[in-house]
């Protein structure tokens, strides 16, 4: 298939699903989707500059992030979705409006999680730019998720700091520039208890032609880890009800 994605077995007639990851993660983060999720198949997108990738190079910037995507990444022409947490809400938004652009076939559904809506300001913390160990204890003070055997070990840290460096920069880049709604669905997740407010996850309405719904979940922001059953659940409910004005059948 790709570098770019590790891929669970092949199941008939099953949804094709690209998992994109929170800054700082790896598509190891959706290893229990793949056999958990019974009606998808699924890809978990794979960055450059950890995992298997950990000595390529790493994009600077969203804009050639989304191009190197784009360009290596086998799409399929029908029955796939995009789910994405955190920054990778905004990649696969932008990936998707890059297909938009291309004039490429699009996901029958956007599910993005974890992230206020692209064109609200986001903080101006310059995050990308501490050394690494202040580095790692504002992500754990502002988000949580990282593991205490990480924090426990020198060269985990090293390796962690790494990648949040390299993806809190695409981030603090990133300026949304204006374009017309997607016409794709949207399905919106969050955490009750997260530091983004609900009306910022609403606001992703404004992106799409299509329409929008918003699920909040019980937890911070990674309420996705905290209980996974019920987001599995509304995850795979939002698969079934999608029905693409470009396809005959639903994922």
């Amino acid at each position: 298939m790709s570098d770019w994605l590790l891929s669970g077995a092949p199941r008939t007639a099953a949804c094709e699903l690209y998992c994109f990851p929170h800054g700082g993660g790896t598509a190891a983060e959706y290893r229990r989707w793949a056999r958990d999720l019974r009606t998808a198949r699924v890809h978990a997108v794979q960055l450059p500059g950890r995992g298997p990738r950990l000595h390529e190079p790493v994009p600077g910037s969203m804009r050639e992030l989304v191009e190197a995507f784009v360009a290596h990444v086998p799409l399929p022409t029908d029955r796939f979705v995009f789910f994405g947490h955190s920054l990778g809400a905004l990649f696969a938004y932008e990936v998707t409006r890059a297909l938009a652009a291309a004039g490429r076939p699009l996901p029958d559904r956007l599910v993005v999680s974890g992230f206020r809506a692209p064109h609200l300001p986001h903080p101006a913390t310059g995050i990308h730019r501490l050394p690494d160990d202040e580095l790692l204890d504002t992500v754990a003070r502002l988000h949580g998720g990282l593991p205490d055997e990480v924090l426990a070990s020198a060269e985990l840290r090293e390796t962690a700091a790494a990648a949040l460096r390299a993806d809190y920069r695409v981030l603090e880049t990133y300026a949304w520039q204006a374009g017309d709604p997607l016409p794709v669905p949207l399905t919106v997740f969050g955490g009750e208890d997260d530091r983004i407010a609900a009306d910022e996850l609403e606001a992703w309405s404004e992106h799409t032609s299509a329409g929008a719904t918003v699920r909040l979940f019980p937890g911070g922001h990674f309420y996705l880890r905290e209980r996974p059953a019920p987001v599995q659940r509304a995850l795979a409910a939002a698969l079934a009800s999608t029905r693409g004005a470009r396809r005959s059948t639903p994922c």
